[in-house]
């Protein structure tokens, strides 16, 4: 499990920039490449969470 603060700060420290907050979810987009992803507003988000975002969004794995 990982805070989703933190994984929320490893997408900007990768250059992903927050597009707009729905109701469930936050919208986050890759501006390099134009790709978009959903993360979710549970207090901590699953290994295989994460692993998906950043694989949609084109970006390294957050190392623990």
């Amino acid at each position: 499990m990982m805070k989703r603060s933190t994984f929320l700060r490893h997408l900007k420290k990768n250059g992903c920039l927050l597009l707009r907050e729905g109701s469930n979810h936050t919208l986050y987009i890759n501006p390099q490449n134009g790709k978009q992803s959903t993360v979710g507003r549970h207090p901590e988000l699953s290994e295989l969470m994460c692993k998906i975002v950043c694989k949609q969004l084109e970006i390294p794995l957050k190392k623990r």
